[in-house]
């Protein structure tokens, strides 16, 4: 480690304030103080219970909302190691291009294990061949307890848990041995957590300036309920007596108490998210709020609220399509519908949302229409949606299944991905930040989706028929193709693994070319109306 000491504090300088960049959230005036705090609203995750879906499918899920993050999506398969090998750790300085891009810094290396499992990686690693799956949310946390003592930054330990661990509580339990030894270097950062049984919320943060090693908790969501982490800290209380629910790392209150943010003889109980961050962000907490009225509305939760339990038992079992429907709202029949007042009179006379009235409106259109931001679940700047499903009644190949789609989930179709394929289509591997690329599949559905918005009301119908075509045709055929699939799996399992990765690719590739021709369809028919 100390062979990197000098070039990892320049590069952590540099990274630091790139992150700071990125992380702070412009709040309303009377919330600007953040001489103690990162704040961010890049990203929501929604976990569910195994008794809360369906099907019985553990869930997590992972909306991306980046300008920034990479678009290339690859599968890196299980790897043997030999005793003394290690693994290289890096911290990209900047934006790779493809799954093969050297572009990175190398920050340092541990000790390898004897195998490491295959996952489907992209911006952030999603799912691994044993049905572990990972969505994530940024919630910055207090600026005291960024450090630049260690190795590994959050994307990293995506990595690293997803290559070594088989299970939810495996996985936090390698974060906590590998940051323990290592280090935390990133801000605070939430993991949501599913294996084919359970799904856990898991917050960790820095240790402090010149300190190696990390705090964290970690809390079990019952099997009947629904959880939700949009970019604010949410664990409050941990009973650490319970281990069945709750862990934590050794330092979680000495910490607060060394820093002085909690004193136990003050009477006041510990909670979390007061000691290490904050709930001050609207654009935060309303995202809870809207998620969780949707999973048990009988509850009235407040949508000014401060804080929400940090899962609700789910009033009707939810589906794949139902997280997509949560992920797609912004904030529709509410008084937080930034279309709300864009009425207008259509030839009838009748009030009509004006054509152009779109949830998405940059902050030039809303500042020359005086129309209030809101943070809505559905993001233009989303650069991917993943859906997991992990279950525990099919072999693992087939158990797993990441439904992903590119760019805005209002507009874009949701194609599955087994956990058991060993290669993405090709268009998925290209990426396509920095310039518009016809072999790039995001660019695709990223191009239909900035030409909705100049006549949403309108162009957004075209679009949903196109997507609701395709997922609905998805849907109905999972359980066929899942058959098939377990059919020749229970013969020769390497056989069934090349059925789904030929199967996921070739819907995939059917999505990149219809949402090409949609694209073309769009200019032409609205080619008079932009």
């Amino acid at each position: 480690m100390n062979n990197y000491r000098a070039m990892k504090k320049i590069v952590f300088f540099v990274i630091a304030s790139v992150i700071a960049a990125f992380l702070v959230y412009t709040a309303p005036a009377e919330e600007q103080d953040l001489s103690s705090q990162y704040e961010s609203d890049a990203c929501t995750s929604i976990l569910v219970g195994r008794l809360a879906s369906v099907d019985g499918s553990t869930m997590t899920s992972h909306s991306c909302d980046s300008n920034t993050d990479r678009t290339w999506i690859n599968v890196v398969p299980n790897r043997k190691h030999q005793p003394g090998d290690m693994a290289k750790l890096f911290i990209e300085t900047k934006r790779t291009k493809g799954p093969d891009d050297q572009d990175v810094f190398e920050i340092g290396e541990i000790p390898q294990v004897k195998e490491t499992y295959a996952y489907i990686n992209t911006a952030y690693a999603v799912m691994n061949e044993h049905q572990l799956a990972i969505g994530e949310t940024t919630f910055g946390g207090k600026r005291e307890l960024k450090s630049d003592e260690g190795l590994i930054d959050c994307p990293e330990l995506y990595r690293l848990v997803l290559e070594r661990a088989k299970t939810a509580r495996e996985a936090i339990k390698v974060a906590d041995e590998l940051t323990k030894k290592y280090g935390y270097i990133d801000v605070g950062e939430c993991f949501t957590f599913a294996d084919p049984k359970e799904v856990w919320h898991f917050e960790i943060l820095g240790p402090g300036s010149g300190n190696t090693g990390a705090v964290w908790a970690a809390v079990r969501i019952p099997d009947d309920h629904v959880g939700v982490s949009a970019n604010a800290s949410r664990i409050r209380k941990i009973d650490l007596e319970d281990s069945e629910n709750y862990m934590a790392s050794d330092n979680v209150h000495s910490l607060a108490q060394e820093m002085g943010w909690w004193d136990p003889d003050s009477g006041e109980e510990f909670e979390f998210c007061y000691a290490y961050a904050s709930r001050r962000s609207m654009a935060c907490r309303r995202r809870e709020w809207r998620v969780l009225s949707f999973i048990a509305p009988s509850l009235n939760l407040d949508p000014n609220g401060e804080n929400y339990p940090i899962s609700v038992k789910a009033e009707k079992k939810l589906s794949v399509q139902d997280l997509l429907t949560i992920f797609r709202d912004t904030y529709e029949d509410t008084s937080y519908d930034m279309t709300g007042s864009m009425m207008v009179a259509n030839r009838r006379g009748e009030l009509i949302k004006s054509p152009v009235a779109n949830p998405f409106m940059s902050q030039d259109y809303r500042q020359l229409l005086n129309i209030q931001y809101e943070r809505t679940i559905c993001c233009a700047r989303a650069t991917y949606l993943t859906v997991t499903q992990s279950r525990a009644d099919l072999p693992d190949a087939i158990g797993g299944v990441v439904w992903l789609g590119y760019d805005n989930p209002a507009t874009t179709p949701h194609t599955p991905f087994y956990c058991g394929i060993t290669k993405m289509p090709d268009s998925y591997m290209v990426d396509g930040r920095e310039k518009f690329r016809r072999d790039c599949g995001w660019w695709a559905f990223r191009r239909v989706s900035k030409l909705t918005t100049f006549r949403y009301q309108e162009m957004v119908r075209d679009v949903e028929v196109v997507w609701k075509g395709i997922e609905d045709k998805l849907f109905e055929d999972q359980a066929r193709i899942e058959q098939e699939a377990l059919r020749l799996f229970n013969s020769d399992p390497e056989k069934a693994k090349e059925f789904l990765t030929k199967y996921s690719i070739d819907t995939a590739n059917d999505a990149v070319n219809k949402y090409w021709q949609l694209g073309d369809d769009l200019w032409s028919k609205y080619n008079n109306r932009f």
